[in-house]
């Protein structure tokens, strides 16, 4: 009878379980499972964590969040975010130090259009801890200029419109992986400086966060998941700017079988964040 009775019990666990639904799964880079827990330790002991999101994803947002508060109970954070430009950095000052009003800040700065649902949470956090929050990306219409015109479109820039991005001259490699990828992806649409203006993103985005490196304190960077995927972009221009330091990295991808990532997905980061496709998105 008690062979019977733990059967049953087992049976009725197991049938529990397989109707559990979860938006998410980690996932190693190797696509082993792994456990928020390991990733939240893993993150305690970087320099640098790039968690590279899905720009519409409500689970990746509400993860990033979470994180977030998380490693704040263990260490102190810089936090930084490809969706606000350096030259509006000033204007962020202004709202993390209570000089201005949500209402202010809306009007000076180019905020995307998400951003009050999906930023501002990580923005006021940060305020509310007295975090620095860093506005890494470079300000669109040089990267717009670079599109259109290479990087020596950039030669012509005044002293301070150059504090806005990375030092020139923009070191990059044509044959990276990830470069070579948006080419193909492209059909050759926008030639070789398409490519080059997503360096010039990468590379300011890099030059950012190594500025705001501090000791025994974690940058948690937000950027869309292709600027730090296969250990490339920020990754590579961080790399180079400082040897040896500890990143950890999250690639986001969506499925809609999240039991185990695909294998064109594997090796993409330290961590993938494997998210059902079926996850309301934020517009």
């Amino acid at each position: 009878m008690k062979l019977y009775a733990f059967i049953a019990a087992f049976a009725v666990f197991a049938g529990i379980h397989a109707q559990d639904k979860m938006p998410y799964k980690l996932f190693d880079k190797y696509g082993t499972a792994t456990s928020y827990k390991k990733l939240v330790k893993a993150a305690t002991a970087t320099d640098v964590v790039l968690f590279g999101e899905h720009h519409d994803n409500s689970v990746v947002h509400w993860l990033e969040l979470e994180l977030t508060k998380d490693l704040a109970e263990k260490k102190d954070l810089v936090l930084g975010a490809e969706m606000i430009e350096a030259d509006n950095q000033k204007e962020l000052d202004q709202y993390l130090k209570g000089e201005i009003s949500q209402t202010a800040f809306d009007s000076t700065a180019r905020l995307w259009n998400n951003y009050k649902t999906d930023y501002k949470p990580l923005v006021d956090f940060a305020k509310g801890k007295h975090f620095d929050f860093i506005a890494t990306n470079v300000p669109r219409r040089y990267a717009s200029k670079v599109y259109k015109g290479g990087f020596e479109s950039l030669d012509g820039l005044s002293a301070e419109e150059k504090k806005w991005i990375a030092p020139l001259p923009i070191a990059y490699d044509a044959a990276l992986p990830g470069y070579v990828k948006m080419l193909e992806m492209s059909g050759g649409h926008g030639g070789d400086n398409l490519p080059k203006a997503q360096a010039l993103k990468d590379a300011t985005m890099a030059y950012f966060i190594a500025q705001h490196l501090k000791p025994d304190i974690v940058f948690v960077h937000y950027n869309g998941t292709y600027h730090s995927e296969n250990f490339e972009g920020i990754n590579w221009y961080l790399k180079k700017a400082k040897p040896g330091i500890k990143i950890v990295s999250i690639a986001t991808v969506s499925q809609k079988d999240i039991d185990k990532p695909e294998k064109e997905y594997l090796n993409l980061a330290d961590f993938i964040l494997v998210v059902d496709e079926d996850v309301t998105k934020t517009y």
